[in-house]
């Protein structure tokens, strides 16, 4: 059951609560903790998990006669625990206790958890909880709980026990469960005269120490405090209290707890700020006003309303999606050295590691909090050194990313992975992604486009971009007939990993990824015009320091002009040469004997067959050049390659791929959604809800309750903002062009476009851009060749124009004529 703010579940279903507990997970950009019950053990039910943003450390486990290194993001001393027990019984633990109804409620407005139920013991007694936590998103150390205990049926003595843990291991996948997990080690553990029971750890590896502290307040409300006691233990810290009760009277508990790092900012030591910042806050309400009031600023920046009889919940679900990644992303991760991770901070899935969803990640925060944007981008920046090591020993120049980047930058895709359909250990071949340098370059430029940065490009972009093309310059090989190829990658399809019959291993990888080809001729050609927009002087320190030379400038041209395009059957681009020789795939009986196919690869490996002999993939490959680019833009890299590519030929490539897509990602229902949002609004609004449930619904079967995919998550949002709104950034100006589905009767949103904030709001008839008064410059905006320059406090309204659009779109001559403006202003 669902509102526009609140995410509720009535009754508890153990089988869901892994789920629930990343749904309603709490964070603030530093810390994410999940929603486990604080009376929960790790177990197949409950798993108290909570993780520091960037908190990876490095262990060493056996699988069969090989040694593995995994980086991992670390699970964090345990600040929830708190028990009960009554008179003399056993202390009353999650799944112990008969439980007689539960409510849970997420209110994402305020990012406050709320839990009540009722339990009854052995002897029959029954005792109310009700329960309010939050992870401060005002203060990013901190995290508070309050429990208000009523006997209803009994009095006498009430035990609480309420500690840190700092036993716990990274336990959270199941498939990861026969590797080395103990990351930890407990240093120091202390209970003070002062009230405040704390706790200091290490990372095993990375040797950074984490310390947590708590302070406990209890109200007993007419009852009293009989006893009390602490008691520090090798790995776990606690405070005892008794309380006697009366029947009716509730019992109020307050638990402050607060996280320090030995990588914080302007700490001294982490366990005495961690225990003077529990000391200093007044009161949970207190804590938790400030926690309230600083959502409530984000909600202004970021909140998207979307008005539509048959939403599916969509509003309610959109802002879910906004909410985990402001906890993932937030203005508190603008000073730390983190990237955004595809599963949040928010479980143990993926490791924790940093990957290309940066890509559907990016462009909301862009266009919400560029600031973000920026922050996130120098992780990549800060990370060029490593990179260009890691080509260095392949034998290329510049700078090649790796596919899954942890705490230095190194490579951390996992060498094995485990099929949990045959059992078997599996290599792990998807390190050939090398496409992740294409979407960094991608991301910078969407950040420039938003934002003109120049500063940012002077200072960390060019740089970062331009060594990123050079290493696409040394991986592509000149062949007979002129064009250039790129040999032993793969795509984003990840269920082709190199050709049939060859061993992945030695002989892997797809010669020619038309997206990864695409992608190098459009960046190789931005790398040009990103050289003219650095001042003269910059321009030449940055070439005499890259040693970048007038001739290999002109290889990058000769590139971005004859990279290979595979096609097959006439004009349907190869998903990389090769593709059209694969076999059919068997569609309808596979869907007959699976309920399930979305992750086919497994299907069939478990089968004995190979995936790469067959025309299917995982998600979208070929159609993220839809997803990315414009028609014009598509139009300009095809004219420059010198194929011809015609608006029908999009259609028909987006028909052939949908047809064999097994949608194994949650990125793919967003990708097609997307390509389809102008040929066919209503299956793209299907497709749409489809995502917004992907988490919701835990479409996977049960690898959500590993960490949220926020790549999903971001991506379903970015959807709605800027798809159907038609946004797209082009020759220095904000292009409109919406396309709502015909179920979406409003939409409106706000974003921050060169220094200005302009609230949008679309119907099926109108289209009003209203910019907030502020002090900035006028931008440029357009709809179908109704160009206007809004000044802050102006607002534009422009009717929307419904017939069928001509061959070659307006948006094309829009840039024609901004470009056209832009040129005279500039000669004035």
């Amino acid at each position: 059951m669902t509102t526009d703010w609140a995410l509720r579940y009535e009754g508890f279903e153990p089988a869901k609560e892994g789920l629930r507990e990343v749904l309603c997970a709490l964070g603030n950009g530093t810390i994410v903790s999940r929603a486990a019950a604080p009376d929960a053990e790790a177990d197949d039910t409950h798993y108290p998990g909570t993780y520091l943003a960037g908190g990876y450390d490095r262990l060493t486990s056996r699988v069969g006669d090989r040694a593995i290194e995994n980086e991992d993001l670390v699970n964090l001393p345990n600040w929830l625990p708190l028990v009960l027990r009554v008179e003399d019984g056993p202390w009353l633990r999650a799944g112990r206790y008969e439980r007689l109804d539960y409510h849970q409620e997420l209110h994402v407005r305020e990012g406050v958890l709320a839990r009540a139920f009722r339990i009854r013991d052995g002897a029959g007694r029954v005792t109310r909880w009700e329960e309010t936590r939050f992870v401060s998103m005002h203060d990013p150390h901190l995290c508070a709980l309050s429990v208000t205990v009523t006997p209803e049926n009994w009095s006498g003595r009430l035990g609480v026990r309420a500690g840190l843990d700092g036993g716990v291991t990274n336990w959270g996948v199941k498939r990861y469960r026969a590797l080395e997990g103990r990351h930890l080690e407990t240093l120091e553990t202390d209970c003070g005269d002062d009230g405040v029971v704390a706790l200091r750890s290490r990372f095993v590896q990375a040797r950074r120490e984490i310390a947590l502290a708590q302070r406990l307040h209890v109200d007993p409300s007419g009852g009293r405090i009989a006893a009390e006691r602490k008691e520090a233990l090798a790995d776990s810290a606690w405070q005892e209290l008794e309380i006697e009760v009366e029947a009716g009277r509730p019992v109020r508990i307050e638990k402050i707890a607060a996280y320090f790092n030995s990588q914080d900012h302007a700490v001294a030591e982490p366990l005495a700020e961690a225990k003077r910042r529990v000391a200093d806050v007044a009161s949970f309400e207190a804590a938790r006003a400030d926690h309230v009031t600083a959502w409530a600023h984000l909600w202004e920046q970021c909140d998207i309303r979307l008005d539509s009889a048959e939403n599916g919940g969509a509003q309610l679900k959109l802002r879910l999606h906004v909410f985990h990644l402001l906890q993932t992303a937030s203005p508190h991760s603008v000073d730390r050295d983190v990237g955004v991770p595809p599963r949040g901070w928010h479980g143990e899935a993926y490791r924790g590691h940093i990957m290309w969803d940066e890509l559907f990640i990016f462009p909301y925060l862009t266009l919400r909090m560029p600031v973000l944007t920026r922050a996130l981008l120098r992780y990549r920046h800060r990370r060029l050194g490593e990179a260009r090591r890691a080509a260095r020993e392949a034998g290329h120049a510049g700078a090649m990313f790796p596919w899954m980047s942890g705490s230095n930058g190194r490579e951390e895709t996992q060498t094995v992975h485990l099929n949990p359909l045959s059992g078997r250990w599996l290599p792990d071949n998807s390190y050939r992604q090398r496409h992740i340098g294409a979407a960094i370059c991608y991301n910078i430029w969407q950040y420039l486009e938003a934002t003109d940065d120049r500063e940012f490009l002077r200072d960390y972009g060019a740089e970062l971009f331009f060594e990123i093309a050079r290493f696409w310059s040394s991986l592509a090989e000149r062949r007979d007939d002129g064009r250039f190829s790129i040999r032993g990658v793969m795509g984003p399809d990840e269920f082709h990993d190199g050709y049939p019959g060859r061993d992945a291993t030695t002989e892997g990888g797809l010669d020619d990824n038309a997206y990864t080809n695409f992608m190098v001729a459009w960046l190789l050609t931005r790398a040009i015009d990103i050289l003219d927009l650095l001042p003269d002087d910059y321009r030449r320190r940055l070439c005499e320091r890259l040693s970048l030379s007038a001739e290999e400038l002109a290889r990058w041209d000769a590139i971005s002009r004859n990279i290979a395009i595979p096609f097959h059957d006439g004009g349907i681009i190869s998903q990389f040469d090769g593709y059209g020789d694969l076999k059919e795939f068997d569609w309808p009986r596979y869907r007959e004997k699976y309920p399930n196919l979305q992750r086919l690869d497994r299907i069939l490996e478990s089968e004995g067959e190979d995936p790469n002999a067959y025309k299917v993939s995982k998600q979208a490959d070929v159609l993220m050049i839809f997803y990315l680019f414009s028609r014009e833009d598509i139009r300009e890299i095809f004219d420059r390659l010198g194929y011809a590519f015609s608006s029908q030929q999009i259609f028909d490539n987006i028909k052939y791929y949908v047809e064999r897509v097994s949608h194994g990602s949650t990125l793919s229902f967003i990708t097609h959604a997307w390509v389809l949002a102008r040929s066919d609004r209503k299956a793209s609004w299907q497709l749409a809800l489809k995502a917004l449930d992907s988490d919701i619904g835990d479409v996977q079967g049960g690898t959500t309750q590993e960490g949220i995919h926020l790549g999903a998550m971001a991506g379903t949002v970015d959807l709605v903002q800027r798809c159907y709104t038609g946004i797209a950034m082009q020759g220095g100006a904000l292009v409109f062009n919406p396309r709502l589905p015909e179920e979406v009767t409003r939409l409106e949103t706000t974003v921050r476009y060169r220094r200005q904030i302009l609230d949008v709001s679309i119907t099926q008839e109108a289209l009003t851009v209203a910019s907030r008064t502020m002090s900035a410059p006028p931008v440029t905006i357009a709809y179908r060749g109704h160009i206007r320059d809004i000044s802050p406090g102006q607002s534009f309204t422009f009717k929307l124009v419904r017939e069928a659009r001509p061959d070659r779109p307006a948006r094309a001559a829009e840039q024609d004529r901004v470009a056209e403006r832009r040129a005279r202003a500039e000669q004035r």
